[in-house]
């Protein structure tokens, strides 16, 4: 198994789709590794019945909050 999908936490959960793709794009940047999971039902389903999750290592946790919360 992947070391990097081993100790993956929530980070933030995204009713658009969108918007996710620009969180994980900031998080890419600042070369913080991340995922996201449910990308696909959440276009399927009505907004916000299944929530786009951004998921990244535990030990980034900290590091990739303080950069979403900058960029808001």
């Amino acid at each position: 198994m992947n070391d990097n999908t081993e100790t993956l936490v929530v980070l933030q959960e995204f009713d658009s789709p969108t918007m996710a793709y620009i969180a994980k794009s900031i998080l890419d940047c600042a070369d913080i590794f991340c995922v996201l999971h449910d990308e696909y039902v959440s276009t399927i389903y009505p907004t916000g019945s299944f929530p786009v999750k951004l998921m990244v290592r535990a030990e980034d946790l900290e590091c990739a909050e303080r950069l979403l919360t900058n960029n808001e």
